[in-house]
């Protein structure tokens, strides 16, 4: 994967001058017309008479003297009230940095007013310098496919980007966390909003591989038929169709990040990569399949992590990812309701619906991470998938946490929401409750689970809630809760309407959330100041 260089400018009056090495200045503030600086003032004061949208619209202005002759005026609007947030300053560098680019630059400046001076802006918009440089690194990102296929440096032309602060500091260290947190963040990307043909199971597979070659990631991928069936019984019913296409085969990725030194924490990921959803039997119908390429989204911000983590160099903090790569394909083999299908944990699970295939998936990567953890130092488990259509209608384009109880006795869902709110990718935390395994509960003496009922998630109360009561049991995990002898923290993450912006799952630009939250939470990553 080939990415832009990111530098942090020292000296911001002297970077936006020509022959500075950049061919564009973004100017990203809350009230941009007001920025006293000096090489600015004329083209700003200019700016403000003549357009009364300057305060609130993206506004290029052909400026001399300027890098480039190129000024893009990108307001973030109001950001002092109780609802505002820093990604006001991602979206609004990712509107500036988009006009740089088509308006031909290569080398972007990205300049960021300061925040007002109050003491609640210190801690909501104490990163918003990067963040607003994650939102210009996103923006510029094409699909794969069109990288591939037009070429790279002419999808994304901009080669450099540097950010800069006015009235305040933005250090090499930070250029390099954001550095590094975009390639995690690009790779989740690539995964997630590729077609299913080019990401195709063992694409995936290899994809990940190539990501992470010449990195501390250990990556294997487990192919074998006889292993799989063995080892993952429930992901590989969900398969079971997808094998007369040999392209369509599944596998299982298994990525592992181990630094060097005293592990503190071991964090443990399972990944739904289902690389396309037709439903299987219970068949997508009335236009719903479009779109389904990106049910492989979990699987996607996974892998974003691990190799994030390992371009951060992270100590003390040991990661170990498995991501079930399948295509949940309709043909004369595939698997039907009622089907009774004993899980890796030995758990008889019934199926309810074919097309909530995704936490079988990740019921029997979740059972083998299981094992790890028990073996673990201080180990805490989570899923991460687009599972539910009833997470967009329930909370919108935010993700959804929720953790067992040994996971909320430690706070973790807390943790991702208190992360997620500093650094632009929010959460909205969500609660197990007895009537979600009740729900899910065997019906006969043949089955011990049920997996789904026939209705679809965003028809069906607690909709996002019962299926991590599903994952707890098919999983093996009911024993370790707080009254186990082995306790395991254990957060179910549902990204079904956070996974892909604005919730356009045919249309909308992979998110790659939420690395960055889960990042920071769970694996000290804070960006530097």
């Amino acid at each position: 994967m080939r990415s832009m260089r990111i530098l942090a400018e020292k000296n911001p009056e002297a970077a936006v001058l020509a022959r500075s090495g950049y061919d564009a200045v973004v100017l990203v503030g809350h009230e941009p017309t007001k920025v006293n600086a000096k090489p600015l003032r004329e083209a700003l004061r200019s700016l403000a008479g003549a357009d009364a949208s300057a305060a609130s619209a993206v506004n290029f202005v052909a400026a001399k003297g300027i890098a480039g002759g190129r000024l893009i005026v990108a307001p973030t609007g109001p950001i002092t009230r109780d609802y505002d947030d820093v990604r006001r300053y991602a979206e609004a560098a990712s509107r500036g940095v988009k006009r740089a680019r088509d308006a031909g630059a290569k080398a972007v400046l990205l300049m960021l007013q300061s925040p007002p001076k109050q003491k609640s802006n210190k801690v909501r918009f104490g990163h918003a310098a990067t963040i607003a440089a994650l939102g210009a690194c996103g923006g510029l990102w094409q699909p794969l496919e069109a990288r591939e296929d037009l070429g790279a440096k002419n999808v994304e032309p901009v080669q450099k980007l540097g950010i800069c602060v006015l009235g305040g500091d933005f250090s090499n260290a930070a250029a390099q966390w954001v550095a590094a947190v975009h390639e995690g963040m690009r790779l989740a990307r690539d995964l997630a909003g590729t077609n299913p043909e080019r990401m195709a199971p063992l694409k995936f597979g290899a994809y990940v591989q190539s990501a992470c070659k010449g990195t501390a990631v250990k990556v294997s991928v487990t192919k074998d038929k006889a292993k799989l069936e063995k080892g993952y019984p429930l992901m590989m019913a969900v398969a079971r169709s997808s094998m007369a296409v040999a392209r369509h085969r599944p596998c299982v990725v298994r990525m592992e990040y181990k630094p060097k030194g005293k592990i503190t924490r071991t964090i443990l990921l399972a990944g739904k990569g289902v690389t396309y959803d037709t439903g299987g039997a219970d068949l997508k119908v009335g236009g719903h399949m479009a779109g389904m390429s990106r049910d492989k989204g979990g699987a996607a911000a996974a892998a974003g992590i691990v190799l994030a983590a390992a371009k951060l160099g992270l100590t003390g903090v040991h990661l170990i990812a498995e991501l079930g790569c399948v295509r949940n394909s309709i043909g004369s083999d595939a698997f039907v309701a009622d089907e009774i299908i004993k899980s890796h944990a030995g758990c008889r699970v019934r199926i309810g619906n074919t097309d909530a295939e995704g936490r079988l998936v990740l019921a029997d990567l979740l059972s083998h991470l299981r094992i790890d953890a028990v073996k673990a130092t201080a180990p805490e488990l989570f899923t991460v998938a687009t599972l539910t259509g009833h997470a967009g209608r329930a909370v919108g384009d935010y993700n959804i946490s929720l953790d067992n109880g040994p996971a909320r006795s430690k706070g973790i869902s807390a943790s991702l929401s208190a992360a997620g709110d500093l650094l632009g990718d929010p959460f909205e935390v969500s609660r197990l409750r007895r009537e979600d395994y009740d729900f899910v509960g065997g019906k006969t003496k043949a089955d011990d689970v049920l997996q789904c009922n026939n209705a679809p998630s965003s028809a069906t109360a607690r909709g996002h809630q019962f299926p991590a009561a599903f994952l707890v049991l098919a999983a093996g995990l009911e024993g370790h809760g707080n009254d186990g002898a082995k306790p395991l923290p254990f957060t179910h993450i549902d990204i079904g309407g956070s996974g892909c912006e604005g919730g356009d799952w045919q249309h909308g630009n992979p998110s790659a959330r939420p690395v960055v939250a889960m990042l920071s939470a769970l694996c000290g990553a804070t960006p530097p100041k």
